[in-house]
């Protein structure tokens, strides 16, 4: 259920994302603002969860963090990447609707 909190949140974002784009460039490019913002929450959600350093590294930070610091971790990676997708979909759907 407190996930589910994050998916609205991402929705609101992108809302707000889309009001704000029409409002500066019209509903012709409403998917840059938009896509900005779950890109940048995806990021955020693939740097957390570690998987853009090697194999070696993965294993290293495995190794030396501790079951507290893995959960919250994970909790971060999920949040952001809740926080970001509904945002990407949107982008995607309003591009093809626009152009």
């Amino acid at each position: 259920m407190r996930n589910l909190r994050y998916l609205l949140y991402g929705i609101g974002l992108s809302l707000i994302g889309i009001l704000i784009s029409i409002f500066l460039w019209g509903i012709e490019k409403a998917y840059l603002l938009t896509g900005s913002i779950g890109f940048i929450f995806i990021g955020i959600s693939m740097v957390m969860s570690g998987s853009i350093v090697s194999g070696d590294r993965m294993r290293a930070n495995f190794a030396t963090e501790s079951a507290e610091d893995r959960k919250e971790r994970n909790r971060i990676t999920l949040n952001s990447m809740l926080l970001g997708l509904p945002s990407v979909l949107i982008a995607v759907l309003l591009y093809y609707l626009t152009n």
